[in-house]
């Protein structure tokens, strides 16, 4: 089994301060990024079970979630829109079908 080779601590001082802001940073992008998965998940998940008036109310809260996500970088805003768009068909099936 390969093991990762050990990373070095940085002498600098100004190298050991990016090394710290760097794991608040990711710690931060990793939620973020959690946090914009499981609003998509939400939104499937009540397109599937076919309720109508949740997954229209999810799909609200998951659109703020998703712009948040895609103007910090941490997906990139084609992803966002594509994302968006294709469970904004879903949810306009869903409601079509239930008319």
């Amino acid at each position: 089994m390969a093991t990762k080779p050990k990373k070095k601590n940085p002498r600098l001082a100004s190298g050991r301060k990016r090394v710290r802001q760097d794991v608040k940073i990711n710690a931060a992008n990793t939620s973020l990024r959690s946090k914009y998965r499981t609003a998509v998940k939400n939104v499937e998940k009540a397109v599937l079970a076919g309720d109508k008036t949740k997954a229209t109310e999810l799909f609200a809260k998951m659109q703020q979630v998703v712009d948040i996500v895609a103007d910090k970088g941490i997906f990139h805003k084609n992803k966002a829109a594509r994302d968006k768009s294709r469970l904004s068909a879903k949810v306009k099936t869903l409601a079509l079908a239930a008319a």
